[in-house]
């Protein structure tokens, strides 16, 4: 017992360290992009590769947080990593036998896609919620978003808004238009099945709605105040 005592303090501190580095470091990679990597070792899709590269807050378009929020977190700023009200709302409606529904913030997201694996177990789920906690109490929300619109996958091995702007835009990250924002922000549910270089038209009506969810978030003002 003491040595799994000790070996579980071992983890708690290295877990803090690592996340404390992260809200200066830029992360060279993410655990959603290893899994990427390491399914490519076994692809016959020779074409098939990882496109990843950091870009500072300063450079990124304000278009995109903005849109990403709208899109996927409208509560960002008021929580503190968990929207109870959607996990309810979720978890009754799965309850009914509706069609599953997540409520993951962006936080839980940052959490699981930067330092966890896909899949629904509890021990998964039990590392998300912790690793949530550490990153609401150490990094600012405005760190949290930036991270995650850098590590967020827009399309198959499409990874951050560089990589994003560049191979669906040709553009630079500081150039998005909310239209491109909205068009990327759209794609998140299933970047894999939903496509941003051809949208279908649930992805064209998912950026109307998303462009209407940014101006009514008082637009790119809003991010001032994270």
């Amino acid at each position: 017992m003491i040595f799994v005592g000790r070996l579980l303090l071992v983890a708690v501190v290295l877990s803090v360290a690592l996340v404390l580095i992260l809200r200066w470091v830029a992360p060279p990679t993410s655990a959603f992009m290893v899994g990427g990597h390491l399914a490519q070792l076994f692809s016959s899709d020779s074409r098939s590769r990882i496109h990843y590269h950091w870009v500072d807050w300063e450079s990124i378009s304000p278009n995109l947080p903005l849109a990403v929020v709208a899109a996927e977190d409208q509560k960002f700023s008021r929580h503190a990593g968990f929207d109870f009200d959607s996990i309810g709302k979720a978890l009754e409606k799965n309850r009914k036998g509706g069609r599953l529904r997540g409520a993951s913030t962006i936080t839980q997201q940052v959490a699981k896609n930067l330092f966890l694996w896909p899949g629904k177990s509890y021990l998964r789920k039990g590392l998300e919620a912790y690793f949530t906690v550490l990153l609401e109490c150490l990094w600012p929300k405005k760190r949290i978003l930036e991270v995650y619109v850098n590590i967020a996958e827009f399309g198959d091995g499409i990874y951050g808004v560089y990589a994003a702007a560049e191979s669906v835009f040709g553009k630079k990250p500081a150039e998005l238009t909310k239209w491109d924002a909205a068009l990327l922000a759209a794609v998140l549910p299933n970047p894999k099945v939903l496509q941003a270089r051809k949208p279908s038209s649930y992805v064209m009506e998912r950026r109307r709605w998303i462009t209407t969810q940014m101006r009514q978030l008082n637009g790119t003002e809003y991010l001032q105040d994270l």
